[in-house]
């Protein structure tokens, strides 16, 4: 296998491993959220506030893996085109 096939395969590792922590982490958020308004439907707001402030730093970690991903794949492609 060439460097650039390692590469391609590490940076599709690093963008799917690191979306299944983020999936299960709202899928939980989610599962919380709904039994805390099963339990206390009176606090709605509350709940649904810190509910989307949990997905959305769930979701941060998400685009930081897929970021990763992104340089491990294209890492070094301007020295390649500047060196020919």
């Amino acid at each position: 296998m060439t460097e650039y096939t390692w590469r391609l395969l590490a940076a599709g590792l690093a963008m799917g491993l690191g979306a299944i922590g983020p999936g299960i982490g709202v899928g939980l958020v989610g599962l919380g959220a709904l039994n805390a308004l099963g339990r206390n439907p009176e606090a709605r707001g509350q709940i649904m506030t810190y509910m989307i402030l949990a997905i959305a730093m769930a979701e941060a970690v998400r685009y930081l893996r897929a970021g990763r991903g992104y340089s491990l794949n294209f890492r070094d492609q301007r020295l390649i085109f500047i060196t020919k």
